[in-house]
């Protein structure tokens, strides 16, 4: 197999904040072509979890986000924190403060990239299981989220009709899905 990995020649920042970071590369392919400018967006690593309640609801949040002006359907999850020793841990802290439930099981499932051609983050998805509601929610300073516990069918209904449309969401439901004998592929 072929070697296609690029070589890194030169970067510098354009852009640096605390959610998003853009910086312009100098690339060498394989062939020796240079390719610049390449434009990479840095994003912190992200968690999210399908987590089902006790009595087996899924934990589905629902909020408006402004990059498409709209209110949607989605799972629990965010950014891994500096303070967060791994990431079941980050994972377990944005459970607890956006939906106020912790759980006794976390089953790690994998990971995917938004769009690997421009960013540089993956997010982490897992299984929580055995949910319990111990405290309300505690909603970071642009976060407002309403709760829906779900039945399997409701979410099986809502993929199929393209109700949750956050795409690594998606991802992370149909492997928690087939791991619980919900689907098959």
């Amino acid at each position: 197999m072929r070697d296609l990995k690029w070589k890194t020649i030169k970067s510098e920042y354009l852009f640096k904040d605390l959610w998003f970071t853009v910086r312009n590369d100098t690339c060498e392919r394989p062939d020796g072509k240079l390719v610049t400018p390449y434009y990479v967006y840095e994003f912190p690593t992200w968690v999210s979890a399908v987590a089902l309640t006790e009595d087996g609801k899924i934990i589905l949040e629902r909020q408006y986000r402004h990059g498409i002006g709209d209110t949607n359907y989605e799972i629990p999850g965010g950014c891994v924190d500096d303070t967060d020793k791994n990431y079941e841990e980050a994972i377990a802290r944005e459970l607890l403060e956006e939906t106020g439930y912790e759980f006794t099981h976390y089953e790690y499932l994998g990971k995917t990239c938004a769009n690997p051609s421009t960013n540089n983050n993956w997010m982490h998805f897992y299984l929580a299981t055995g949910g319990k509601k111990v405290k309300e929610q505690e909603f970071d300073d642009n976060e407002d989220i309403d709760i829906h516990l779900a039945s399997m069918e409701e979410v099986k209904q809502l993929l199929r009709d393209n109700q949750i449309i956050q795409s690594m969401h998606v991802t992370a439901l149909f492997y928690a899905l087939r791991k619980l004998g919900e689907i098959q592929f």
